[in-house]
């Protein structure tokens, strides 16, 4: 019975420890911070395949990024199962008209490439490698060959991104793989070795290390507000403060020095497919003055490159809603970092 009582002293002292430990962390990432990057360039990623998914003309939104919201910086993902339908045919059209928009309009791409890239399911394996494992990571690897040998000298590209958050379990994907995507990185570097090389990771729910080891740049997700079935909307409780210490803690296991915000929340977070929610139930987790505060957050975090995640659904809302707000309040944040 004493022994009893020791080890239940001794495990509420450890927990007590613990539990205060985590409240010193917690208050001190929330800690204001005193300085921002109002340097910082801002971003898109543009999804052609999303844009028709709600209803759009993804030439139509592109030009309206380019123009209107005059956006010079863009990430762009290639969507293995749109270029390659078959096995060996290859169908670059959607990707050259995306490419020669940029460089028309002087905008540079981030070219994300893998099976895994953004937008919902996350991964985009051709319906013909589903069921052969080897067969996929072996095509896998033309792929990336093939589609970085025909862009290469396309002067709008100025990085590679390979794979989308590939060490997060997240998404109708096959299980994180670290030796696939080491060879995927392989042969991207041996097809160009001129240009350096992005790999991401989740910004609240991972460490970071895996990724950016492995990177020439890093990139993180950064997510304010979403939806869980079992506490429905919610803030992350966690300031600007949580991603520099993080960043600190890769640049000593990694000495990567080099980071960027490659997804920041600009859309919302909700139960189900975003545009078939009550306009009122979209906005709970994004609306102009949400947009406003992301930025400004990313900001207090102080990375060079900001790519904010959305810009199709404020083309929605305007084209589809007659709801320009949101576009409105993006083309004026733009303009402050031109």
């Amino acid at each position: 019975m004493i022994i009893f009582k020791k080890i239940l002293k001794f495990l509420g002292k450890t927990l007590l420890v613990v539990f205060a430990l985590a409240t010193v962390v917690l208050i001190y990432f929330n800690i204001p911070v005193t300085k921002k990057n109002d340097d910082a360039k801002l971003g898109v990623t543009f999804s052609v395949r999303y844009s028709r998914e709600i209803g759009l003309d993804p030439k139509a939104v592109l030009d309206a990024a380019l123009t209107d919201l005059n956006i010079k910086k863009i990430r762009i993902p290639a969507y293995w199962d749109s270029v390659e339908p078959e096995l060996g045919k290859f169908d670059y059209s959607d990707l050259d008209w995306q490419l020669q928009d940029a460089r028309e309009h002087g905008a540079e791409v981030i070219l994300a490439i893998g099976q895994k890239v953004p937008r919902w399911p996350e991964c985009f394996i051709p319906g013909y490698l589903k069921d052969d494992d080897e067969k996929r990571k072996s095509e896998l690897l033309v792929f990336i060959q093939k589609t970085i040998e025909r862009y290469k000298d396309d002067p709008e590209i100025r990085y590679w991104q390979i794979e989308n958050e590939p060490f997060l379990n997240f998404g109708v994907c096959p299980a994180p793989d670290a030796n696939l995507l080491d060879r995927e990185i392989a042969v991207a570097r041996a097809t160009d070795p001129t240009r350096k090389i992005i790999v991401t990771d989740s910004g609240e729910l991972s460490l970071w290390v895996n990724a950016a080891k492995r990177a020439d740049i890093f990139g993180t997700t950064m997510y304010r507000n979403i939806y869980s079935e079992k506490f429905g909307y919610y803030t992350y409780p966690i300031g600007p403060r949580f991603f520099i210490a993080k960043y600190w803690l890769s640049r000593i296991l990694t000495r990567q020095k080099n980071a960027i915000i490659v997804e920041l929340q600009a859309e919302p977070w909700i139960k189900g497919y975003t545009t078939n929610a009550p306009l009122s139930e979209q906005f709970k987790s994004m609306n102009p003055g949400q947009l406003e505060k992301n930025v400004e957050y990313a900001k207090e975090v102080g990375f060079p490159e900001i790519y904010l995640w959305g810009v199709e659904w404020w083309y929605w809302l305007k084209d589809k809603q007659g709801d320009a707000r949101m576009w409105d309040t993006a083309q004026k944040i733009f303009a402050m970092h031109e």
